[in-house]
């Protein structure tokens, strides 16, 4: 059961209580967690979205984007160390996640109106499109496919590593963080690598629900959808944010 996704490694149910049917995580209740999580997200994100276009100032927003970018990489780590945990976790990930998200999409629709739209409706849309690809077999996580997606995904997170440490001394990596096309291509490779973990993320809570994990791993399994829906929504405003400025 192999993912790219931090929160949903291969030793995700390893060790876990094969329990009872009646106790074990279902596919049903994860979705309807899913919801919440999401919902979560969206109180939040609203919030400082708000907050910024009545001040129109990014300095009233910038310690809450910092703050729930900090408090959700802690409580993050938490819940994937603590999956017992995940029920009181996760939501409160999600509300530290919509700081984020809020504060981000905000500054992207003050200097590109519209983009937030987009990026939203591109984002469910992919999500919808991926769950009925999986679900009618369309789409299938065969080893290989796992394999392609894992390594991409590692790949990328190389880049954005060694950006941010060559950022700290003031080196800037040219191209691909630009808007030329390079950079554009390089934004919609990052997008179907991202969208592509979802169907990684379907197939690992498939075989969670097989494996009759404890009823809380139903929080714990959204919580890890959360995290890769999240950083899809980010990458497809970045891609977008490249294309508006080239007009």
């Amino acid at each position: 059961m192999r993912t790219a996704n931090p929160a949903l490694s291969d030793t995700t149910f390893q060790g876990l209580p094969r329990v009872a049917q009646a106790e074990a995580m279902t596919l049903q209740g994860t979705v309807n967690k899913s919801f919440f999580l999401l919902l979560c997200v969206l109180v939040t994100a609203f919030w400082t979205w708000q907050k910024f276009f009545v001040a129109r100032d990014p300095a009233v927003v910038t310690p809450w984007l910092v703050g729930g970018l900090i408090g959700g990489l802690v409580v993050g780590f938490i819940t994937i160390f603590k999956k017992e945990w995940a029920a009181v976790t996760s939501p409160l990930y999600g509300l530290l996640q919509g700081l984020v998200i809020g504060g981000i999409s905000a500054f992207a629709e003050a200097q590109f109106p519209g983009i937030v739209l987009q990026a939203v409706a591109l984002t469910f849309g992919t999500l919808l499109c991926l769950l009925m690809a999986y679900t009618s077999g369309l789409i299938r996580a065969t080893e290989n496919f796992k394999l392609g997606v894992v390594a991409a995904t590692g790949g990328i997170f190389i880049i954005y590593l060694v950006t941010l440490v060559l950022g700290l001394f003031g080196v800037n990596v040219p191209y691909i963080h630009q808007g030329g096309w390079v950079g554009i291509v390089f934004s919609l490779f990052v997008v179907v690598v991202a969208a592509l973990n979802l169907v990684l993320d379907f197939d690992f809570i498939e075989n969670g629900v097989a494996q009759r994990a404890p009823r809380y791993m139903e929080w714990y399994a959204a919580f890890g959808l959360m995290v890769t829906l999240i950083w899809l929504y980010l990458e497809i405003l970045r891609l977008l944010a490249k294309l508006r400025s080239r007009d």
